[in-house]
């Protein structure tokens, strides 16, 4: 997906009352979290790894921490956010 169609998606999905979710692979996860400060600053957000695996994990909070976290720590896997 293309950034201007993400961030319009990321909008929308602010804006419903039910939980979105998307899967990105390793390389788009950071532009989307990218999106998620320009246009959704303050939404928390969680970001799911390696779901049924066993290296699941959950990392939860607003799209500068999570983007903070995921450009130090290289991701990997499959994600669901």
């Amino acid at each position: 997906m293309k950034s201007g169609q993400r961030r319009k998606e990321l909008l929308a999905a602010a804006a419903r009352e039910c939980t979105s979710i998307y899967f990105e692979s390793p390389y788009r996860v950071l532009r989307m979290l990218e999106d998620a400060v320009a246009v959704i600053p303050e939404a928390r957000l969680c970001l799911a790894r390696e779901l049924t695996k066993k290296f699941e994990e959950y990392r939860r909070g607003m799209a500068a921490e999570l983007l903070a976290h995921f450009q130090a720590h290289e991701p990997r896997g499959s994600f669901a956010s």
